[in-house]
């Protein structure tokens, strides 16, 4: 059956899911959702005797339905192969009586690898299949991860061009070094003087700007995202938990049916969105944990109903993580609200003009399934040094956040399930907070001597992706005031202002 995307923002004719995941976003600004969130059609038993790449079929079948299996499994086979160091794609470790789900073994040592190793496959068919002649020009904002693997990922891909904007000093050294080193053709890094929701709200505007649309389609281009509000980046994230509940069933540490808790470190919320896609396609999840850092803001609607960005944005040791606007928690209002577009459209609206906006108390009732709560940073660097002390396992900032969230839940509480946290980042992504978290002293080292020093505490090699930036120039300095997004863009592409 036929799988169809809407926008939250209005009623517009839906959408094949090709044409959602090239889009990008909505023509009304909203976000694309499935008209219905399609219910796993084989037992997990079944699931529990498969590969990674064989429950990715199983599950991105059922969304994006206008995909033959051949092009799917194709665009599965280029995504999961020797990019990632580990045969799994995504391993499990148990570490004392918690799971963490290792999403950091691909190119990029990130979570954001697990889907945009895929998207530029899939958008290349989705382009054939619409006859689209123009060449895609993805643009994306990034807080440190998904810029430097959307890059990776579409890095000389025939026919796409890739401009990735990330706020200037608010990223980690090590993600800085990963962006502006790409190599490709077609890639080009931005830094802004702003933090991450000022190139979010650029991107957006670039997105709803008319005319520019209008300009680009005269010289040739299209735009497309690689943000987590693509559609083609959030489905592919509902597979990990699916093989990771698999997984577990295989290795015999959960029973047939038992519900686990999952925890995930959230920023913009397609991560744990994905978790909750999972649960309501019959996945045995009980409670959704959304661990946040000191940028609180999820927490506190969690709390209270009312989401509100007026307030200080604070740079911590987490950056992915450092955002104020989580967009992909709009899916998720829609479908609370009985995916009343029009109301939806109001609350977006608050949201940019005063910056906040409250749920119902029926919405509310519905949030059951999720606790919220957040890590400062003294926590965080706490948690990292707890766990390597007591069990020799490094963990990076944002993995700890939402371990050291874990443990707030279950001492409120008492809750004893099995619980999952997804680690979404490697250790050394961000190897000078979690070592000066272990040790001060290690504060005194350069970036590439910590590395080393990681190396030897973890007993764990140092991944492909930090060994190729080592001694890697720069090769993109590009730099703007968040205001000049669109100016930038043009000059890239050669338009005329």
């Amino acid at each position: 059956m036929e799988l169809l995307y809407k926008s939250t923002r209005s009623d517009q004719t839906p959408v094949t899911a090709s044409w959602a995941i090239l889009k990008g976003l909505a023509e009304d600004g909203g976000l694309f959702i499935p008209e219905r969130i399609p219910k796993l059609d084989v037992p997990m038993e079944e699931l529990a005797k498969m590969s990674y790449q064989e429950i990715a079929y199983e599950v991105m079948k059922l969304y994006f339905t206008d995909f033959t299996e051949e092009e799917l499994k194709q665009c599965i086979r280029f995504a999961y192969d020797e990019k990632f160091d580990t045969k799994e794609i995504a391993p499990i470790r148990k570490v004392g009586q918690t799971y963490y789900l290792e999403l950091f073994h691909g190119a990029t040592i990130a979570f954001k690898d697990m889907a945009l190793s895929i998207l530029p496959h899939l958008m290349s068919v989705a382009a054939k299949k619409n006859q689209v002649k123009n060449e895609i020009v993805i643009l994306t904002a990034t807080s440190g991860d998904t810029g430097k693997a959307a890059l990776a990922g579409f890095a000389d891909v025939e026919g796409t061009k890739i401009i990735v904007f990330y706020p200037k000093g608010g990223v980690s050294p090590i993600q800085e070094k990963q962006m502006v080193t790409q190599k490709g053709n077609n890639t080009y890094v931005v830094g802004i003087h702003g933090n991450f929701d000022d190139a979010q709200n650029g991107v957006k505007e670039i997105f709803g700007n008319q005319e520019l649309g209008k300009q680009m389609d005269q010289a040739g281009f299209q735009f497309s995202s690689a943000n987590s509000i693509n559609i083609g980046r959030l489905v592919p994230q509902i597979v990990y938990y699916v093989y990771s509940y698999a997984k577990l069933l295989a290795d015999q540490e959960i029973v047939k049916g038992e519900t686990i808790d999952v925890v995930v470190p959230t920023g913009n919320f397609g991560n744990i969105l994905a978790a909750y896609f999972a649960k309501q396609m019959g996945m045995p999840i009980e409670r959704l944990i959304c661990a946040s850092n000191e940028n609180k803001v999820l927490y506190d609607f969690f709390s209270t109903g009312i989401y509100n960005k007026n307030r200080e944005f604070i740079l911590t040791s987490s950056p992915s993580m450092d955002i104020l606007i989580s967009s992909n928690l709009e899916r998720l209002i829609y479908k609370i609200a009985g995916e009343d577009a029009k109301a939806n459209q109001e609350r977006m609206a608050a949201l940019s003009k005063e910056g906040s906006y409250c749920i119902t108390e029926e919405m509310k009732a519905q949030l059951k399934d999720f606790y919220g709560n957040y890590a400062t940073e003294a926590e965080t660097a706490d948690m990292i040094k707890e766990l390597y002390e007591k069990t020799g396992y490094v963990i990076d900032t944002h993995t700890a956040v939402a371990a050291a969230v874990y443990q707030k839940y279950q001492k409120e509480t008492k809750d004893t399930k099995k619980a999952l946290i997804a680690s979404t980042a490697s250790p050394y992504k961000f190897t000078r907070s979690v070592m000066t978290a272990i040790n001060p002293d290690y504060n005194t080292m350069g970036d590439f001597e910590l590395v080393d020093e990681l190396s030897k505490i973890s007993h764990t090699t140092v991944p492909r992706a930090i060994e190729e930036i080592r001694n890697a120039q720069a090769i993109h300095h590009r730099v703007c005031d968040a205001t000049k997004m669109t100016e930038t863009v043009k000059e890239i592409l050669g338009i005329k202002k």
